[in-house]
């Protein structure tokens, strides 16, 4: 069955651990899914409807189209969590 999916979480999850490493940010769980829940909130979704194993294909394909807005969106997202951690 085709799903709808939006492959701006995956080019997010695919450059979210290099991003955190580059900006030394903590990279325990609850933080980088802050870093990103708040880039995607500020990313237009980009959805796609796809067929299994066509999606990491349409991904790569697309990544670098948006890479820039998502490196930016990334970036000021772990300086927010960098500075207010909700973890203990």
């Amino acid at each position: 069955m085709n799903q709808a999916k939006n492959y701006m979480e995956e080019v997010v999850y695919s450059i979210l651990k290099e991003i955190i490493n580059d900006i030394d940010v903590c990279d325990c769980e609850k933080c980088m899914m802050d870093v990103a829940a708040i880039a995607l909130n500020n990313l237009p979704p980009k959805y796609i409807v796809t067929e299994k194993g066509e999606l990491y294909s349409k991904v790569n394909a697309l990544r670098q189209q948006f890479e820039v807005d998502v490196i930016s969106s990334l970036t000021k997202a772990a300086e927010v969590v960098k500075k207010n951690p909700r973890h203990g």
